[in-house]
C-alpha cells in the first residue's frame, strides 16, 4: 500500500497505522436506500433555497451525488486519506460558520442550514454504513424545518409533498436494512417482478400508504392545538445593508410615501392627498380629507402588501388623529417625535408608547413587507419591543412608529406588543376621571357640533329600554345603532364647506370611514375621549402557512376610545365588520381548524357556504340536545341508571361484534387480490390465528417469520391437547411446504388438494358446542 508523506510524521504515523488495522465496518449494499437517501436531500436543499430566495445552495446538489457516487464504488476500501480530507474540510466548514454567524446573529436559521450543507456535502464522501445514511436522512428533516420557518408562501407545500412520498420508501428501505434483510432477488422471488428495483413496496401499496399519511397529517394539522410560541427574544429581521445606516436628518421626520416623497400637508395631484401610488391608502399622511379623498381604496387593485405571522390576530395599528377638521382629520403634534436609537451590536428598540394598559398579554408579530410602503410601522396596539434594522426610529404622541426611510419590499422586522385584555366589567368601572392631557387633544369638538351631536346621541341611548351610563357601555351601544341606522353610499351630495359628520347624518349614511368619524364626535361630545386611528385589518389567513395576507383593501380607520387606567380601545362602527377588531382575548388553541373553514368557505358560493353552516349548526343542535336529554334520563332515577348501563354494554358489545366482522371482510378483500397459492396461506394463517384469540394461545406469525419458523412454533403447542391436534398439523405442514416450495422453488402447487385440506382444516378449527356430561 502506497501511503502519501504526511504519514511519516509521529502523531500521523501512529493515528495512520490505527486506522489501517482496524476491521472494516460493515458496508451497507442497498443501492437503492443510498439512492433514495440523496434524493430526500437533495429535496430539503432546493426547500432551503427556495424559502430563503435564494441559491446559495445549488453547488451542494451535484457535489452531493458524485460524493454519493464516489463512496458506494470505494466502499470496501478504508478511505482514510479520504477521512482526512474530510476532517479538515469539516474543521474549514466551522470556520466559516463562526464567521457567518457573527455577521448574521439576528437570525442564525439560514446561517445553520448553510452549514448542514456544507457538512452533508463533505459526508456524501464517506457513506459505508445505514447508520451514516440516518444521519443524511436527520439532515434532510432538519433543512425542511429550517425551510418551513424560511418560506412564507404555498412555495413550500410541493416539497412537503414530495419529501414524504420520499421518505415513505425510505423508512422501508431502512427497516429492512435494520432487521439484517438483503436487496430482494427478483429473480428468485415472484411476488417481487411486480416492483422496481428502487421500490421496497408495490407502487399501488405506496400510493395507498402516501393517501393516508397525507390525510391524518392534514388533520393532525388542523386539530393541533397551537399554543403561543416565540419563546426566544431574538427574533426576526432581514433587509438590504442601505437601511442598517438610514437615520432621520434635519426636519424630515414626517411622513414619506413611495415615489411622493416627505409630506407634510395634505399635497398630492389633483387633490388625491397622500395616496402617491395606487395602493397606498389615502389615510396614510399627517392630513386626511375625507370629503374628497373618502374613497380611498376604490380605484385600487387588492395587492398583497405584507405577510404578518402573529400570535394572535388583530388591527394592525398604523397611526392616529386628534384634530378634526371638519372636512377631515390631521395630526396636530406631529413635530412632536420622539427618537429611540437601538445598540449597534442589537436590532432590538424599546419603545415606551404613551398610555400603556393596565391589564394585557404579550403578542408577537412578525411583518414582511412585499411591496412599498410608507415610513410608517405597523404593529398591534402597544408595542414594547421593535426589531428594526435601521439604526433609529420615531415615536409620535400617538404612539405610532416611524422609520427614517420608506417599508421597502423584503423588509421583516418583528414587534413585541402589549395589547390590552377587554374586561367589560373591569372597563365598565373605568370612571370619568380623565387628565388634563387627554381632555386638551381628544375631547376637542366645535361647540355647535357638540351640541347637534350630543342631541343626536342622547336620542339614540334613549332608545333602548336599558339606559347605558358607563362609557364603555355607551360607546358599544352607539358602534352598534351606527351600524344598524345608517348605510354605506358612495353617491351622496356635497355642498361647498360641507361638514362630514353633518353630511353623513343628513344623507343616512356616507363613505365606510365616515362611520368611525362620526362615532369619533359623537362620543367626544359626550365627554368621551376618542381619537380616529388608520391601520389594517386582519388580512386573509393561509393555514398552511401560517400567515396573513393583508392587502391594501384591508386597510380602514375605526375609534379609539380611552378609558382611565386602562388605556385605548378599539370600537368599529363600519357595517360588515365586527363592534371591535379582534385581540388576544379571542384568542383559541383550537383556532387554525375554525381558521382553516373560513379559509375554504372564502372559495365557495355563498348559498353553499350558508347550507354547510345551515347542516353543521342543524347536527350540533341535536347532539346537543341528545346528550342532554340522555345524561337527564340516567342521571334522574334508579331505573334509568340500570337502563343507561345495560345499554352502554349493549352498545360495546355490538360495537365489537362489527368490529370482528368488519375485520373479516378487509381480509377476504385483501385474499381476493392475491395470487391462489398465497391466498390459500394467508387464509390458513388467519384462521389459526382467530382459534389462538378463542383459545388464548400466544402465537402469531410475524412479519420476521419464515414460514418453516411459523409452523415450528405452532408444533410446540400440540403439548397441549386443546390447542392443535396431529390432523391439524399434518395440513398446515402441507400447505406450508407447497407454498414454501411455489415461493421460493418456482413449483406449480396442486390447488385442488391444497383448497380441499384448507376446507378440512376449517372444519377442525371451528368452535364445537359443549356437551353435557352426565353423573
Amino acid at each position: 500500500m502506497n501511503h502519501p508523506p504526511f504519514k511519516r510524521l509521529p502523531l500521523l504515523a501512529s493515528l495512520w497505522t490505527r486506522l489501517a488495522n482496524t476491521p472494516l465496518p460493515v458496508t451497507e449494499e442497498s443501492i437503492a436506500l443510498r439512492i433514495w437517501v440523496q434524493v430526500l436531500v437533495v429535496i430539503g436543499i432546493m426547500a432551503t433555497d427556495v424559502g430563503a430566495s435564494t441559491q446559495m445552495s445549488v453547488w451542494a446538489i451535484p457535489f452531493s451525488f458524485v460524493g454519493t457516487f464516489w463512496s458506494w464504488q470505494r466502499r470496501k476500501h478504508r478511505n482514510i486519506t479520504a477521512k482526512f480530507l474530510i476532517a479538515i474540510g469539516m474543521l474549514a466548514a466551522l470556520a466559516y460558520f463562526f464567521g457567518n454567524l457573527l455577521a448574521n446573529i439576528n437570525d442564525t436559521r439560514l446561517v445553520l442550514a448553510e452549514l448542514l450543507i456544507q457538512l452533508q456535502v463533505l459526508h456524501s464522501f464517506d457513506l459505508p454504513r445505514r447508520q451514516d445514511l440516518g444521519y443524511s436522512m436527520v439532515i434532510g428533516l432538519i433543512l425542511l424545518g429550517v425551510a418551513g420557518t424560511l418560506n412564507e408562501t404555498l412555495a413550500f407545500g410541493p416539497f412537503v409533498i414530495v419529501f414524504l412520498a420520499v421518505a415513505l420508501p425510505i423508512l422501508c428501505l431502512d427497516y429492512r436494512s435494520r432487521l439484517g434483510f438483503a436487496p430482494v432477488d427478483r429473480r428468485r422471488s415472484p411476488a417481487s417482478q411486480e416492483r422496481s428495483p428502487l421500490l421496497p413496496l408495490r407502487l399501488p401499496q405506496l400510493g395507498l400508504f402516501f393517501g393516508i399519511t397525507l390525510i391524518l397529517g392534514l388533520v393532525v394539522f388542523a386539530l393541533m392545538p397551537r399554543f403561543p410560541g416565540y419563546q426566544l427574544q431574538t427574533l426576526p429581521v432581514s433587509t438590504s445593508e442601505a437601511f442598517e445606516y438610514e437615520r432621520f436628518g434635519d426636519g424630515n421626520r414626517g411622513i414619506i410615501n413611495p415615489g411622493q416623497g416627505e409630506t407634510d400637508a395634505t399635497g398630492g395631484e389633483d387633490g388625491e392627498a397622500g395616496v402617491g401610488e395606487a395602493m397606498i391608502y389615502y389615510g396614510f399622511n399627517r392630513e386626511i380629507n375625507q370629503l374628497q379623498n373618502s374613497s380611498g381604496v376604490k380605484a385600487q387593485e387588492p395587492k398583497v402588501l405584507m405577510r404578518v405571522r402573529s400570535q394572535a390576530p388583530g388591527f394592525w395599528r398604523v397611526l392616529s388623529f386628534d384634530h378634526y377638521t371638519g372636512e377631515g382629520w390631521e395630526i396636530s403634534r406631529d413635530e412632536q417625535l420622539t427618537t429611540i436609537n437601538r445598540p449597534a451590536w442589537s436590532y432590538r428598540f424599546y419603545v415606551t408608547p404613551p398610555d400603556p394598559p393596565m391589564i394585557s398579554r404579550q403578542v408577537i408579530q412578525t411583518f414582511t413587507i412585499t411591496a412599498p410602503m410608507p415610513n410608517l410601522i405597523p404593529a398591534l396596539s402597544h408595542p414594547s419591543t421593535l426589531y428594526f434594522p435601521t439604526p433609529e426610529i420615531a415615536l409620535d404622541p400617538e404612539g405610532s412608529m416611524r422609520a427614517p426611510i420608506p417599508l421597502a419590499a423584503d423588509l421583516t422586522y418583528t414587534v413585541i406588543s402589549n395589547v390590552p385584555d377587554r374586561d367589560r366589567t373591569a372597563l365598565g368601572k373605568a370612571g370619568t376621571d380623565y387628565r388634563a392631557a387627554i381632555a386638551k387633544y381628544y375631547l376637542e369638538i366645535d361647540p355647535d357640533l357638540a351640541k347637534f351631536l350630543r342631541a343626536e346621541a342622547e336620542a339614540m341611548l334613549a332608545s333602548t329600554p336599558n339606559p347605558r351610563r358607563n362609557p364603555y357601555e355607551i360607546a358599544l351601544f352607539l358602534a352598534q345603532e351606527l351600524k344598524q341606522r345608517y348605510v354605506i353610499a358612495t353617491d351622496y351630495p356635497i355642498f361647498p364647506g360641507d361638514d362630514v359628520v353633518r353630511a353623513f347624518l343628513r344623507n343616512g349614511g356616507g363613505y365606510p370611514d365616515h362611520f368611525s368619524t362620526v362615532l369619533t364626535m359623537m362620543l367626544r361630545s359626550l365627554g368621551i375621549p376618542a381619537r380616529l386611528t388608520a391601520g389594517f385589518g386582519s388580512g386573509q389567513f393561509n393555514p398552511f402557512t401560517g400567515f396573513y395576507l393583508v392587502r391594501n383593501t384591508d386597510a380602514f380607520v375605526l375609534t379609539e376610545v380611552y378609558f382611565p387606567q386602562h388605556g385605548w380601545y378599539s370600537f368599529d362602527p363600519m357595517p360588515g365588520h365586527d363592534l371591535y377588531p379582534v385581540s388576544v382575548e379571542d384568542y383559541e388553541a383550537f383556532g387554525v381548524l375554525r381558521q382553516f373553514w373560513d379559509w375554504v368557505a372564502g372559495w365557495l358560493p355563498s348559498p353553499v357556504t350558508a347550507a354547510f353552516a345551515m347542516v353543521w349548526g342543524a347536527i350540533a343542535t341535536f347532539l346537543g340536545q341528545a346528550i342532554e336529554r340522555f345524561w337527564a334520563f340516567i342521571s334522574g332515577s334508579a331505573i334509568g341508571f340500570l337502563l343507561g348501563t345495560s345499554g352502554a354494554i349493549a352498545c360495546g358489545l355490538l360495537a365489537w361484534l362489527g368490529w370482528q366482522r368488519l375485520r373479516g371482510w378487509v381480509m377476504v378483500y385483501r385474499w381476493r387480490r392475491l395470487p391462489p397459492m398465497e391466498r390459500i396461506y394467508r387464509q390458513m394463517v388467519w384462521m389459526l390465528t382467530m382459534v389462538g384469540e378463542r383459545r388464548a394461545i400466544k402465537i402469531r406469525k410475524h412479519r420476521h417469520q419464515t414460514p418453516q419458523e411459523y409452523a415450528d412454533g405452532l408444533r410446540s403447542a400440540i403439548a397441549h391437547p386443546s390447542h392443535y391436534d396431529l390432523a391439524t398439523m399434518a395440513i398446515v405442514d402441507a400447505i406450508t411446504a407447497a407454498y414454501g416450495q411455489w415461493r421460493y422453488g418456482d413449483q406449480t402447487p396442486d390447488l385442488a388438494t391444497l383448497e380441499a385440506q384448507l376446507h378440512q382444516l376449517r372444519r377442525l378449527t371451528r368452535p364445537q358446542p359443549r356437551r353435557k356430561t352426565t353423573a
